[in-house]
Parts: C-alpha cells; structure tokens; sequence
C-alpha cells in the first residue's frame, strides 16, 4: 500500500494539516518540524498523490510541445537537438513534458491545440517553425494562454519569442561564397509560409545586391526541409549546361541532400560545386566533405524558451521578452575552403 501523509502523522505524532503544510512548504511550520516531516517522508517512501497536487495548485506541472511533421516520425536532427533541451530544462524546473506530431497547417493540428489547451492538459506551450500568419498564435493569443515561440510571426499581438537573426547568418555565408570566387549561386529556402524563409532570402538578396550580383530566379527554390528535396532539386540545378557553382541551401538537412546529389552526379563537392547550410546539426562535421554551415545554438535555444515559459507560467516578468540570436559562420570542407577554428 502507498505510503499517506496519516501514515506519516501517526509515525511523528503530529496531526495531518502538519504534515499536509510541512511537505507543501508553509511558513507557519517550524523548521524543526519540517525538517521531521520530509525525513519521515524520505524514510518511509512517500509519494505525493499527483492529481490531488494539480487540483489544489490548479496547474499541471507540465509543458505542451506539438512538433509540426509530417507523419507519425520525425529524422530532422534539428527536433531532436530542439526537443532535449526543452526536455532537460523542464526536467530541471519540475515540469513534465507533452509531446505530439501532427502535420502543420491542418485541421488535425488545430485540434491538437485546442485539447491541449481547453481540455488544461498543460500549464503552457512552446511553438516552433513559426509561419508568417500563424493560426497557432493567434489562437493562443485569443485563449490568453502562456506560451513561447522560438521564431517570429506577422501576427497582431505581445508575445514572447526568441529567434536566430537568419539574415545575418545567411548574409555572412553568401559572403563567404562570393569571397571565394563564386558568382552564379542558387539558393534552397524552406517554405514560403515559414517565416525565416524571408529573413533568409533577405540576407542572400542583401550579399548578392551589396557585391552587385544579379539573381537568376531560376535558382532560386523553395524546399520542404528534408533531404529528399534537397536531393531533388539539387540534382535538377546540378544537371543543367550552366550549373550553379555554390549552393546555399537553408537547412543542413537539405544541404547534405545536395551533397548527395552531386556525389551521385560524379561532381567533387568542394571543388566542383560549393554546398553551405544552416543550423549546425551534428551531422553536419561528420558529413562527407563536412558541412559549412550556420550554427545556431539549437540545444540551447529549447533550454532557454522553457526557461521562459516557465517564468510566464508563474506569473514572472522577463527581462528580455524579444530575443534575437546572432548565429555563427562555420567554414568546413564543402564550401572548398579552410576549414575555420570551431
């Protein structure tokens, strides 16, 4: 039988409210009897009773995580890396966490949200892979329920985020590329609805305009971040009479699919064909040629949005409700160049 707080009460010889408001931290408790109270409760292996602690707080303790993906699986490293962190750091600050799949922009998903939130499974969620007109948002803006998103979004409306400046990493790589001699680059972006898609593209318009380069629209194309699309349609661009000779694409994933086309294709990456991405999954050092990329700190990125979300959840302020990243230029191998200090 478990062990209750009368067990505990009869062992002490105290009543139950002392046992009740010593293990819930009340200050009218002597720390003396405190102190008793958590050691007979250590000792004699107590456990709270779970739903009878969220009905009396009115919270779940725990944290919503809906990953936007198509079908029941997930490859993308750039989820696993995102999901531990949010993971680790809910665990540090005694949340649980509620995972779920569901294919983005569909009716399934926004039933997702509304079990989650009406149906007060979670305290609180946490949004990626924001769209420049998020249902999600907005709805959690209507349900005046805490969440954080990590992106931004062209709704109406004050709400948390932190994202990574893709302009910027984007810019630096283009940079990188022009720098090494290269003037007929395409560029892979994720889909247009995603928000970063236009920072992104921002800053590959910004590098090519500031060195005086035109771009050729029919290198330009929008991916669906997976390495079969970037196999795809590099291998399309890669087969024509006059070939790109960089590729930017804006995800690792769909850049180690370019790779794969070329290699396919007998072209030498590095030499032949010039291959960047963009979120420095650990697949990409260990790649062949290893990746040039732009690192953003994905791990530490899901710690730090749980951490705020936990902060809205209790009723904190936050310092910084707007956060934006720098990233990191990372030179390896299949740009062509030296490999950078990492």
């Amino acid at each position: 039988m478990p062990v209750t707080q009368q067990d505990i009460a009869t062992r002490l010889g105290v009543s139950v409210a002392t046992v009740s408001r010593a293990l819930a931290g009340y200050s009218d408790i002597a720390p003396a009897t405190r102190q008793r109270v958590l050691q007979a409760a250590k000792e004699m292996g107590y456990r709270p009773n779970v739903i009878a602690r969220m009905l009396q707080k009115q919270r779940t303790d725990t944290i919503g995580f809906i990953i936007p993906t198509h079908g029941p699986r997930f490859s993308d490293p750039y989820f696993s890396e995102l999901l531990a962190g949010i993971g680790n750091a809910a665990t540090e600050r005694d949340y649980d966490l509620l995972v779920s799949t569901c294919s983005p922009d569909t009716p399934e998903e926004r039933q997702a949200y509304e079990r989650f939130v009406q149906g007060r499974r979670v305290d609180g969620m946490l949004v990626v892979r924001t769209r420049e007109q998020d249902v999600r948002i907005a709805y959690l803006l209507e349900q005046d329920f805490p969440f954080v998103i990590f992106g931004r979004s062209r709704v109406e409306g004050d709400f948390c985020y932190l994202d990574v400046d893709g302009t910027v990493g984007i810019r630096e790589v283009t940079r990188h590329l022009i720098n090494l001699g290269h003037r007929r680059i395409a560029i892979l972006l994720p889909p247009d609805n995603l928000t970063f898609a236009y920072y992104r593209r921002l800053g590959f318009e910004e590098a090519m305009a500031e060195a005086g380069l035109p771009i050729d629209e029919t290198l330009v194309a929008y991916g669906d971040l997976t390495e079969r699309s970037g196999y795809e349609i590099g291998r399309a661009w890669l087969m024509r009479d006059e070939p790109p000779s960089a590729i930017v694409a804006c995800n690792d994933l769909m850049a180690l699919g370019i790779i794969s086309a070329a290699q396919g294709l007998g072209l030498t990456v590095g030499q032949d064909v010039a291959v960047t991405g963009f979120d420095d999954v650990s697949l990409a050092a260990h790649s062949h040629p290893p990746l040039t990329t732009v690192r953003q700190p994905i791990y530490e990125i899901g710690k730090r949005i749980c951490y705020m979300l936990v902060q809205l959840i209790a009723g904190e302020t936050l310092e910084e409700r707007h956060v934006v990243l720098k990233p990191q230029l990372i030179v390896r191998e299949s740009c062509g160049a030296k490999a950078s200090s990492q």
